[in-house]
């Protein structure tokens, strides 16, 4: 199983999360804590829509992966590309850790550190449409936007 996981559309929640408690439940980890995202019902959207830049996305995520092992931790995540209706889920992380204290610090972190740099577009879905959310929308460190 891959640790970076990317699905078109709303993410299937109960599938994913009951696979990596499978997958690592036996491998020791004293912790396993989940973050799932959920689409909220506001500003009149029907959902999200997202646009991935997978070669930046993997090199953010490689890196925190190499955090976690300096702490004996995994990070897992999976995210939608495409449009995600409200009430369903774009967004899920964990950390599997020995010590729970680990885990429970670098999921804070890691959710924090995704939201401000991972290279995900977000767009509302108003009228069928996609609109670009930019006033939600947090820029990545040396890029710009272009006009």
């Amino acid at each position: 199983m891959q640790n970076l996981q990317l699905f078109e559309g709303s993410l299937p929640v109960e599938s994913i999360t009951n696979s990596w408690y499978d997958e690592f439940r036996n491998s020791n980890y004293g912790a396993i804590i989940t973050f799932v995202g959920v689409v909220r019902d506001e500003d009149n959207i029907e959902g999200l829509s997202f646009d991935i830049y997978e070669p930046i996305l993997k090199s953010w995520f490689d890196s925190w992966q190499e955090r976690a092992n300096a702490k004996n931790a995994i990070v897992l995540m999976a995210h939608s590309k495409g449009d995600v209706l409200n009430h369903t889920s774009s967004y899920i992380a964990a950390v599997c850790s020995p010590k729970r204290r680990v885990a429970l610090e670098m999921i804070d972190e890691f959710v924090e550190d995704f939201k401000a740099n991972a290279p995900i577009w977000k767009y509302d879905i108003k009228d069928g449409k996609r609109v670009y959310a930019e006033d939600r929308s947090t820029p990545i460190t040396g890029a710009g936007l272009l006009h």
